[in-house]
């Protein structure tokens, strides 16, 4: 059964006028999302910090609840498996709020377009 959806959108112009992409970086991502990210060669970096950004954005739509206690932004982080499928693991604490909500699954998509990028996020119980 579907707990919740959610979806966000971010203009890719909003991170490359940033004063500091990797301070907002370092606000919202998670450890291994910031390996990730250092990575990555400048210009690619904005779509995954876009793309992490509307992803997140998505789940805690998704929640209903907006980032608040005990789920932030780097609470959340989002992985490729092998085949590329966005997957997302969650702190202790925030898997534990979750798991107590009844939600089992979560399943996230990420996509760009010129200065696009999108997220979907749906939330199983």
């Amino acid at each position: 059964m579907i707990y919740g959806i959610g979806t966000d959108l971010v203009d890719l112009e909003r991170i490359k006028n940033m004063k500091s992409l990797s301070s907002f970086a370092k606000k919202i991502l998670g450890d291994q999302e910031l390996k990730e990210y250092a990575q990555l060669e400048e210009g690619l970096n904005q779509y995954y910090l876009g793309k992490q950004f509307a992803g997140k954005e998505a789940f805690v739509k998704a929640l209903g609840t907006g980032f608040k206690d005990p789920i932030f932004p780097k609470d959340i982080q989002i992985l490729r498996n092998s085949l590329g499928k966005p997957e997302v693991i969650l702190s202790a604490g925030a898997k534990s709020y979750v798991e107590g909500l009844g939600i089992t699954k979560s399943h996230v998509s990420l996509a760009d377009e010129s200065n696009h990028l999108i997220a979907f996020a749906v939330l199983e119980t």
